[in-house]
């Protein structure tokens, strides 16, 4: 098992959604989870996997090699020069079965390089299981066993899970089958390093190595989540767990029970959030939505009409409250799937059409090499920003038509700026100038109140992106 500050060790917590806890009514008595455990107890099982590791092999060296002797002497090259056996190693986890006639629910990395999968169901009963479909990317995984009229677990809706209320984790953590473990939500829609695709729903429900599989369950005895990761420096519970929402699974699910795999959505559109420096900075009313840092030429965007410097505020009729939202909405549209997208532009909405394409492994991007900061030493201005003209070979290297080097920087500018980086565009109360001087950047900015709100377009080696500060946060004003 991997042991880092993310790690995904036994359930972490899953997707929630329960019966909320009123705290206006403190001489409540604290909530009874023994109904919820005599009735769905039946429906979790022990997921015990066997894989095969290959023991780490030394090279296989001539006894004329010279190191050959080395090794000999050290016990490293056995006598009779026998190949190093493979070994089995056990692992656990949990389950829940989704259907009477033998499906069931866990985690990928449970069965991640399985070669053997058996079932426990809570009579004692044993089955070996087939590994139907696994999805990586969502932490899924299907299994399916040779039974009929299994008790089934009721999915709920983690769309209606409140922070603060009651859930409650059965598992089989360090072994320990039909283990139940009761906390609260924490908060909902977490985005994790792991995975940008799972808004993540945050426990202090009890959690450990084994636990992964197990559902999250609501007072209502439904499941409303996977438990799946853990927070932890030790490997162990210390009070932050995360599941994956069950909306998010099942929809996963009916994919690889359809087709053994699943498709995503994807629109070609490169983004980052929108802070409160930007949305001033190009006119929107409230903070929220996903900018466009760029747009995939030719792709499904593209064809639509999204231009980079806009801000999708709308997609499939939901609204975008932040850029991980965008994502998760699109990977959940089914490819060829024409969508209404609406996107902020120049101070006012703009409505598009969307055919959605189906994502793919990303291609590696084109890389241009850094441009050469001119000899010259050039004064800073007001931002404290060292401007440079770029070349025209150098334009041409980095596949752009405008552009101005920030050479370096004095002071301390609080945007996500560095030295190095190229401004493509300046943006201010909703207005988009291209960067064409360094003499008609600096001028911009001269013009600028202090304290006012202005983003820029950067681009940095492969990468583009909006940086938004106010004026005077770094320079000598």
């Amino acid at each position: 098992m991997k042991l880092s500050i993310w790690t995904l060790v036994g359930a972490l917590v899953g997707a929630v959604s329960f019966a909320p806890a009123s705290a206006a009514q403190p001489s409540r008595s604290l909530p009874d989870f023994t109904e919820l455990y005599e009735q769905q107890g039946a429906t979790v099982v022990s997921v015990d996997v066997t894989q095969t590791v290959r023991r780490s092999q030394l090279p296989d060296l001539s006894e004329d090699d010279p190191f050959y002797e080395f090794f000999r002497r050290f016990g490293q090259i056995p006598r009779g020069r026998e190949r190093p056996r493979d070994r089995e190693q056990q692992s656990v986890g949990s389950g829940f079965i989704l259907s009477s006639d033998g499906y069931i629910l866990t985690n990928a990395h449970v069965v991640d390089d399985a070669g053997e999968v058996m079932v426990k169901l809570s009579d004692k009963r044993e089955f070996r299981a087939k590994v139907i479909g696994v999805d990586k990317r969502t932490d899924v995984a299907v299994l399916k066993i040779d039974a009929t009229g299994l008790p089934k677990v009721t999915i709920g809706d983690p769309e209606k899970l409140k922070v603060g209320e009651w859930v409650a984790a059965i598992g089989k953590p360090f072994g320990l089958e039909n283990t139940i473990t009761a906390g609260i939500v924490s908060a909902k829609g977490r985005d994790l390093p792991s995975e940008i695709l799972v808004p993540y729903i945050q426990t202090d429900v009890p959690i450990n190595p084994g636990n992964s599989g197990g559902p999250l369950f609501n007072m209502r005895g439904e499941v409303v989540g996977i438990n799946s990761l853990i927070f932890s420096r030790t490997g162990t519970y210390m009070g932050l767990a995360f599941a994956v929402p069950i909306d998010v699974a099942m929809n996963a699910v009916k994919q690889l029970q359809d087709k053994g795999r699943v498709t995503r959505g994807r629109i070609g559109v490169q983004i980052q959030e929108v802070n409160k420096e930007t949305a001033d900075a190009f006119g929107l009313a409230k903070t929220g939505g996903a900018l466009v840092n760029s747009v995939e030429k030719g792709g499904p965007a593209d064809k639509a009409g999204v231009e980079s410097g806009d801000i999708i505020v709308k997609a499939d009729g939901r609204t975008v409250n932040t850029s991980s939202e965008l994502p998760r909405i699109i990977t959940q549209v089914k490819p060829g799937t024409r969508i209404p997208v609406q996107v902020w532009r120049k101070g006012a909405t703009k409505d598009l059409t969307i055919t959605v394409a189906e994502l793919k492994e990303d291609e590696a991007p084109k890389v241009a090499r850094k441009s050469t900061p001119s000899k010259e030493k050039a004064k800073p201005n007001r931002m404290g920003l060292v401007l440079f003209d770029l070349t025209d070979d150098q334009k041409k290297e980095l596949e752009i038509k405008n552009g101005v080097l920030i050479e370096d920087i004095s002071g301390s500018v609080r945007g996500n700026i560095q030295a190095g980086d190229v401004i493509l565009a300046v943006i201010n109360k909703g207005a988009t100038i291209d960067a064409r001087s360094a003499d008609q950047v600096n001028a911009l900015i001269a013009k600028l109140d202090k304290g006012a709100a202005v983003t820029f377009l950067l681009r940095r080696g492969e990468a583009q992106f909006y940086s938004s500060v106010k004026v005077g946060n770094g320079g000598a004003d």
